[in-house]
């Protein structure tokens, strides 16, 4: 499983690299920048992730743009009603971050090396980011790891979606909204949420690994 409930690990330091970073315009979420000690994490984490950490970012990279690509899209914050705000943006990309990272559970060994890759780039970027707005020590670190706690928290929700079609519905409430959405939001934002899984589990690993989603 990528994420689950386990003993603080601590963080290792992230070397950015500003050549493989999105822009910041568009989500606005990503910038460049070298990275820094993050501290030690108290949300819910995977464990062996800060065990195994790759050290080679670039690994993740083409499946996160792909990620950010997805979360780019205008007609989740146009027809889905997902607020055009930095919150916004993020709910979007950790949302489709987390169906990706299930999806890469059922890859056992090959897709765990992935998951920790796409997720050590998803902290670096949010690091860099966050400096690049102005964050320093220790609130950057605090910060960083919310984000973190609060990606864990999207994969145990729609791990738990998958099962029950009523879940996936309050799962896309919970990942994407703080207020209350319309209905035509909502029901917007679940169909474009199954259409995206229903792509990943058409993708075989080689090609996810790539940023090739089906």
């Amino acid at each position: 499983m990528m994420f689950k409930s386990l003993p603080d690990a601590r963080l290792e330091r992230f070397e950015y690299s500003p050549g493989l970073a999105c822009p910041t315009r568009g989500l606005n979420m990503l910038a460049t920048s070298r990275g820094a000690t993050l501290g030690r994490a108290k949300d819910a984490m995977l464990d062996f992730l800060f065990r195994r950490l790759t050290a080679e970012p670039a690994q993740g990279a083409a499946l996160f743009s792909a990620a950010t690509a997805q979360a780019r899209r205008p007609h989740w914050f146009r027809e889905g009603g997902v607020p055009d705000t930095l919150d916004g943006r993020y709910a979007m990309l950790s949302t489709i971050m987390a169906l990706i990272l299930v999806r890469l559970e059922r890859e056992e060994a090959p897709g765990d090396q992935l998951s920790v890759a796409l997720t050590e780039r998803f902290i670096a970027v949010m690091e860099s980011e966050h400096r690049e707005l102005g964050l320093g020590d220790p609130t950057l670190g605090k910060t960083v790891r919310k984000l973190v706690g609060s990606l864990a928290g999207r994969v145990e929700r729609w791990r738990s979606a998958l099962t029950d079609a009523e879940s996936w519905r309050e799962a896309t409430r919970q990942s994407l909204y703080k207020a209350e959405p319309s209905a035509e939001a909502l029901d917007h934002s679940v169909s474009g949420l199954e259409a995206f899984w229903s792509r990943l589990d058409e993708t075989d690993l080689g090609a996810l690994a790539e940023g090739q989603i089906e």
